[in-house]
């Protein structure tokens, strides 16, 4: 009887032990599987003012590589760290009491990803010929195909960097010289700061400077659900 209790005691033990051990291998699988979500992907998005050139870095290595549009001597790009405070797919632009639905004639088009300085913002634009060249009112213009494949990829509290002179870092990521292509893109997001006046009364060209005012997305706009509306608020 001693030999079967003991025999028992055994088995009950190295049961328990080998639970422990399972239980143990669960654990730091389950803390290992927490620690990787809880530390999701570095960005860092890089413009280079005078290359206009938009690089997406990601844990130290470059993701993509994107020609842009950026602010024009009069209306220059500030420099400077920022992070994507805001993110807006479709949304519908409001400006003086009008409101744009999403579509072809919308001024602001499919995205926008504001920024931490007010006002400023990536965006798209419905003048895919500047592209490349310093030709917004600050905001940094992107065409509208690749606005829509960065928007996937970027999440705000990103941090964005706005170079404005060429140095080691840009000329490490874009290359030496000034970028000069111009892919083609579809209307998308613009504004600049023009006097008031009605928009029927306005020439084409007027008309286009007046979608120009810097505008970002707010939701809650009852004529435009479910999209977004945009107001008025700085350069793009």
């Amino acid at each position: 009887m001693t030999a079967i209790k003991l025999n028992r005691l055994a088995m009950t033990v190295g049961m328990g032990l080998l639970l422990a051990a399972q239980a143990l291998a669960q654990n730091r699988q389950a803390t290992e599987h927490t620690a990787l979500v809880a530390t999701p992907a570095k960005r860092v998005i890089v413009v280079s003012l005078e290359d206009r050139m938009l690089a997406l870095v990601e844990d130290g290595q470059v993701k993509k590589v994107y020609s842009v549009a950026v602010g024009k001597p009069s209306t220059p790009s500030p420099v400077g760290t920022f992070t994507i405070e805001r993110r807006v797919a479709n949304p519908a632009y409001r400006h003086n009491g009008k409101t744009v639905l999403p579509g072809p004639g919308n001024p602001v088009g499919t995205r926008w990803m504001g920024l931490s300085k007010h006002g400023y913002g990536i965006h798209g634009t419905n003048e895919p010929k500047s592209i490349g060249k310093a030709a917004s009112h600050g905001c940094i213009r992107m065409a509208r195909a690749d606005l829509e494949e960065f928007y996937a990829l970027v999440a705000e509290g990103d941090t964005v960097e706005l170079v404005g002179e060429r140095n080691e870092e840009t000329a490490q990521l874009f290359g030496g010289g000034q970028n000069s292509a111009a892919p083609a893109a579809q209307p998308v997001l613009t504004a600049t700061a023009a006097a008031p006046q009605a928009w029927p009364a306005e020439s084409a060209a007027q008309d286009r400077a007046r979608t120009e005012k810097t505008s970002e997305p707010v939701a809650g706009v009852a004529a435009v659900s479910p999209v977004a509306a945009l107001r008025s608020g700085g350069p793009s």
